[in-house]
């Protein structure tokens, strides 16, 4: 019998969905509808919509090769773009780590041209464009060029970014996924990936990163399976007519595999025998070509999945007419498609299949003869590799390890020089092909290590090359980063011994001096920086000057010469190093130093400065561009500027994975647990895995204990104190704080064993500081240590009236919230004192400061208190609300002021998204806002909310 299979006539070759491809860099493979994966498509719509709504997310689809996730993809990007989305679309290559950043290259040089100005403006992106030769400044080029992709992806939303076969990536676009996973919070952002699950064997590195970010709440992972016999019947029938015979044998043969159906049915409308296997199915269709047509496509194969046309004609080697012939039969029958000014493979698959049925010589010839077209120094590396040319491999492997080096992949430029220093003994005279010694190379190769973030191997790389000045001086900074303090001085000790220039002992005693700058040896570190001051003016070394005198100023500072410190800083500000990471740490000590000493105003505004120059240069999330951030953060909420803090907060994402990301989230605790906000109990559960880091433990262990506290369970708070101060360095300025949140739970307990103990590891860090030498507090610091004495008195039931007006006074530097709850102490006193009118006073005072902040948990304390004392006053009975609200009638219905402008908004008719834009605060804190009111009100829905509020007179 016949088997009776033709294509559709009818079907035009510009399909919508093709339209959709080319414009958007999505290779569509048939003209087919897509069947049997609405479900599928609904959930990557619900991410795409919940991404136009302001709520940023990721999808992860992977399935087998030519299982649908390419259409899938497209009919996503066909709906992106009727919802107004700007759709960038980017491949990795199978040349892996070679080519670094190429999905996102590609996706920049296909997007609209709205898109490609808006990256031009970024250097960091701008040099992935065409034409574009320039080299940015040096210095955190990868945090840069992240920075600078987010900073765009704001710029141009509602945004879908797709990256394809991600099973290819190299280590650069991994950890760009990651960073944008992370990073994209309330962005109208949608970044989809693809990967092929049959090609993740057990140590293919993007299992462990699909791994790491399937845990995160902004990613949904979609897995495509085969479809089923019904779904590929009704498949098959969208390609052509085919009778029932040859229905049923394309339905069984293709195990629920759309490409392989694909296949099968052009096959048999050509009528060919159907071999078995993928592999020869595919080989069966080309070998139907003519034999320049064969010629071609085996030379696009060892090229890749893509090859422009006057690259693919002169490796080919035929005539110009011969080659456009050739051409033209392969894309008749859909083998190649044409794209921009080259072409590419149908299918991924099919070019496997090509390649892998090269012989071995022809396969090297090949290569050869691509490595002599090619001016990609990556690509040369390549192909010259495969080709058995080891010195071109050797060149072109510096050099792409440069080129690397200038986009931002250190990963990659990493790969690139050590691919060189393994070829280094193979070949002769490398170091003129090299163009630098085998010493400079290994440490340039150290360095990209410990830059991609991989310091284990910067450190072993180091630690095997000869010990000169300026070896040592970067193994001593990687060691010191690593948290080995006495392998760094070992090593900054060598860098200084072995100096042989100004120059290099500079930098060396630098290094050391920053070493030793959190030890005992002050004195010490002193000398090294003014040693090092000296050295590097005659030397001219900018760098070095600059980072002894930043080390210079916390040791000063530390001993109490704070006039000296802010000298020292002031200094360093005037001279700009060339390294954006020392010019980012000198605006943040500056801005510290000013904030250690209550100048919130002047400390707010170099922070500010220092925020818009991490920004602009894409550093944002960079070390100090992000210790910046948490300042800002710290002096909004000292301040008393809590929706500002908030809208700071919003990237301090709770679902962490790392150290780096549990200390960001940590920050976002202080306005949560002061707020009273339900978000508290997830962010801890997510952060109690890293209580073992230092910081992360004195912080969120610290903020878990206040919120204990509000809840009324004093003994876990205890708990969280004590071992807070167990894992801290005995004197540690953080324990004083730490000691008077332990007396307010035995306090509450009404105990007083163990209070002694909390005094005195206060007292220590009053007295001697972690080095012996004494510390130097500044005015948060006083603050703390007078409050610790008067809760110590607390615990013993002794009320100081003196001792806590001496606490107000001391938070009166612009500590808003630390002052109304000493007021709120102080007015017990007050009251246990007999003088109850300035008792009432105070709490009034306390009251209005909490209702301004939205400090839900405090009010509740006071609204109780100042039930229990009798005291008269708006509000008392109304629940938990402050009378401090602007409007008729606000105080007898409990509503803050900012409730009361919510509610304006909600009586707009505005949603929480609106009414957050319009306040310039989070969307989290709106809801928090309605719910309250909601509660306030007595009633349960937004439009009964603003037809009380109008009732009752609140909207004016």
């Amino acid at each position: 019998m016949v088997l009776v299979c033709r294509k559709r006539a009818n079907l035009p070759l510009e399909s919508r969905t093709n339209q959709l491809s080319e414009r958007h860099g999505i290779v569509s493979d048939v003209n087919g509808l897509l069947v049997g994966r609405s479900t599928e498509l609904a959930g990557l719509v619900r991410v795409l919509a919940a991404a136009g709504d302001g709520v940023a997310g990721v999808a992860l689809v992977g399935g087998d090769a030519g299982i649908g996730k390419t259409r899938l993809i497209t009919e996503l990007a066909g709906e992106a773009r009727e919802r107004g989305f700007n759709v960038l679309v980017g491949q990795c290559a199978e040349l892996g780590d070679a080519l670094p950043y190429l999905p996102l290259a590609d996706a920049l040089r296909g997007a609209e041209p709205v898109v490609r100005e808006a990256a031009a403006a970024h250097p960091m992106l701008g040099q992935l464009l065409p034409g574009t030769e320039s080299a940015p400044s040096a210095g955190l080029t990868q945090q840069r060029l992240f920075g600078s992709l987010l900073s765009l992806l704001a710029d141009v939303q509602p945004v879908l970014f797709v990256i394809e076969d991600l099973h290819w990536a190299d280590r650069s676009t991994r950890d760009l996924l990651v960073f944008l996973s992370r990073m994209v919070q309330s962005e109208r952002v949608c970044v989809v990936g693809t990967y092929r699950t049959d090609d993740l064997h057990r140590r293919h590195p993007l299992r462990s990163v699909l791994a790491e970010l399937k845990r995160l709440p902004t990613v949904m992972s979609v897995e495509l399976g085969p479809l089923g016999s019904g779904e590929m019947s009704d498949y098959v029938t969208t390609l052509g007519e085919v009778d029932a015979q040859g229905l049923g044998l394309i339905v069984s043969r293709a195990d629920g595999n759309p490409f392989y159906a694909e296949e099968l049915f052009a096959a048999m409308a050509e009528g060919d025998s159907l071999p078995d296997g993928l592999a020869s199915l595919l080989m069966s269709r080309v070998e139907v070509l003519s034999e320049a047509g064969q010629r071609v496509l085996r030379a696009a194969a060892v090229a890749g999945r893509r090859v422009e046309d006057e690259l693919l004609r002169e490796v080919s080697g035929l005539p110009l007419d011969e080659f456009e012939e050739a051409v033209r039969e392969i894309v008749s029958r859909g083998l190649l498609k044409v794209r921009g000014h080259g072409y590419t493979f149908r299918h991924a698959l099919l070019q496997e299949a090509v390649y892998t049925d090269l012989l071995p010589g022809e396969r090297t010839r090949l290569h050869a003869a691509l490595a002599r077209l090619l001016t990609s120094p990556a690509e040369l590396a390549h192909h010259h590799l495969a080709g058995h040319d080891l010195a071109g491999a050797l060149a072109a492997s510096v050099e792409a390890g440069r080129e690397a080096e200038r986009v931002g992949a250190p990963a990659e430029a990493h790969s690139h020089y050590d691919r060189a220093l393994g070829l280094w003994d193979r070949v002769d005279d490398a170091e003129r092909l090299a163009g630098e010694t085998r010493l400079e190379l290994a440490f340039r190769s150290a360095v990209m290590a410990a830059d991609s973030g991989d310091k284990h191997r910067a450190v072993v790389q180091l630690k095997a090359l000869p010990q000169t000045s300026e070896v040592s001086e970067r193994l001593a900074y990687y060691l010191y980063e690593s948290d080995d303090a006495e392998g760094a001085i070992a090593a900054a000790e060598r860098a200084v011994a072995s100096a042989d220039d100004d120059a290099a002992l500079a930098r060396a005693m630098a290094t050391k001096a920053r070493t030793l700058v959190w030890s005992p040896r002050h004195q010490e570190v002193e000398a090294l920086t003014n040693g090092a001051l000296e050295t590097a003016r005659k030397a001219g070394a900018r760098d070095a000057e600059v980072g002894a005198m930043l080390t210079q100023a916390i040791v000063v500072e530390y001993r109490g010469d704070v006039q000296r410190a802010h000298e020292l800083v002031d200094s360093a500000m005037s001279r700009p190093s060339g390294d954006l990471a020392m010019d980012l740490r000198a605006r943040f000590h500056h801005a510290r130093i000013h904030y250690e000493q209550g100048l919130l105003a002047h400390a707010a505004e170099v922070a500010d400065d220092g925020i818009k120059v991490a920004s602009e240069n894409g550093l944002k999330w960079s070390t100090y561009g992000t210790d910046l951030r948490f300042l800002r953060f710290l002096i909004h909420y000292v301040a008393g500027e809590w929706d500002q803090a908030e809208a700071v907060a919003v990237g301090f994402g709770a679902r962490v994975g790392t150290v780096p990301e549990a200390t960001l989230s940590s920050f976002a605790l202080f306005i949560e647990v002061a707020r009273g906000l339900p978000a508290v109990e997830d962010r801890l559960s997510w952060l109690r895995p890293f209580w073992s880091d230092e910081l992360v433990s004195y912080m969120s262990r610290g903020l878990a204990a206040e919120h204990a506290l509000w809840r009324g369970d004093p003994a876990a708070a205890l708990d969280h104190v004590r071992a807070v101060i167990a894992a801290q360095i005995d004197g540690d300025a953080g324990n004083i704080r730490m000691a008077a949140v332990g007396l307010w739970a035995l306090a509450d307990l009404g105990v007083t064993d163990g209070a002694d103990d909390l005094r005195a590891h206060a007292r220590l860090a009053i007295e001697s500081g972690p080095t012996g030498e004494g510390v130097h507090l500044g005015p948060e610091g006083r603050a703390w240590a007078l409050r610790v004495e008067a809760e110590w008195h607390r615990v013993h039931g002794r009320y100081d009236v003196e001792l806590w007006r001496q606490v107000v006074e001391a938070f009166g530097f612009g500590f808003v919230y630390e002052s109304a709850r000493a007021r709120w102490r102080l007015a017990e006193a007050l009251l246990a004192a007999g003088e109850r009118e300035a008792a009432q006073a105070e709490w009034e005072l306390a009251r209005e400061a909490a209702g301004r902040l939205g400090a839900v948990p405090l009010e509740n304390a006071l609204l109780d208190f100042g039930r229990r004392a009798r005291f008269a006053g708006p509000g008392q009975g109304a629940g938990h609300g402050s009378g401090s609200a602007s409007g008729a009638g606000s105080g007898d219905a409990g509503l803050t002021a900012r409730e009361v402008e919510v509610l304006r908004l909600v009586a707009e008719g505005l949603t929480n998204r609106e009414a957050a834009e319009r306040l310039f605060i989070a969307q989290k804190t709106v809801s928090v806002h309605v719910s309250n009111i909601l509660g306030k009100l007595g009633v349960s829905t937004r439009t009964q909310a603003a037809a009380e509020a109008r009732k009752l007179g609140l909207l004016g």
